[in-house]
Parts: structure tokens; C-alpha cells; sequence
């Protein structure tokens, strides 16, 4: 059995807001003395990435759909199963 691969697209970096800078500045320093939760400040998450470690499992299966989808879903460029399963999952997204 070929072994499932780990690349993903769904990574995205971590922004930190001017209001989160803000709540930090306003911080209650006692906090800080605690090592077992230390408050870390807004820059040390900067580079931070969300999803970089999420891989959701997947099943392959057989599925029809009509000619023109097809071609609507290939002629955005490479990756049309990709767009199918974000469309889908969008879709399962708004119904939950």
C-alpha cells in the first residue's frame, strides 16, 4: 500500500492584531512570574504557523461528475481533486 503523503496547502501564518498587542501591554505582570504558564509576548508568535501539522485522513474513492464540471474544475489549474475537497468541505463547513 503507498504510503499517504504529508504535504498540505492549508498552512497559513499566524497575524497578530493591534488590539492583541494592545491586551498584552495591559497585562497583569504578577502573570509573568509563573513558569508553568510564562506570558509570552505578541512577537514570539509572529512566525507562528496555523495548520502546519494537521493532516486530515483521507479515503480514496471513485466518483462521477458531469463533463463540464470537470473541465470548470481543471481549467483553474493543477490541483482540481484539491478544489473538490475544499469545495466540499466548505460546503460541510456552512451546514454543521
Amino acid at each position: 500500500m503507498k504510503k499517504a503523503s504529508t504535504t498540505t496547502n492549508s498552512v497559513r501564518k499566524l497575524t497578530i492584531s493591534a488590539a492583541t498587542k494592545k491586551a498584552f501591554q495591559k497585562r497583569d505582570r504578577a502573570l509573568d512570574k509563573d513558569e508553568a504558564a510564562p506570558q509570552l509576548p505578541p512577537s514570539y508568535w509572529a512566525g507562528a504557523s496555523i495548520g502546519k501539522y494537521y493532516r486530515p485522513l483521507k479515503t480514496q474513492i471513485s466518483l462521477r461528475i458531469d463533463n463540464e464540471v470537470l473541465d470548470w474544475l481543471k481549467s483553474k489549474g493543477e490541483g482540481h481533486l484539491v478544489r473538490i475537497n475544499e469545495i466540499l468541505r466548505e460546503r460541510m463547513a456552512k451546514e454543521r
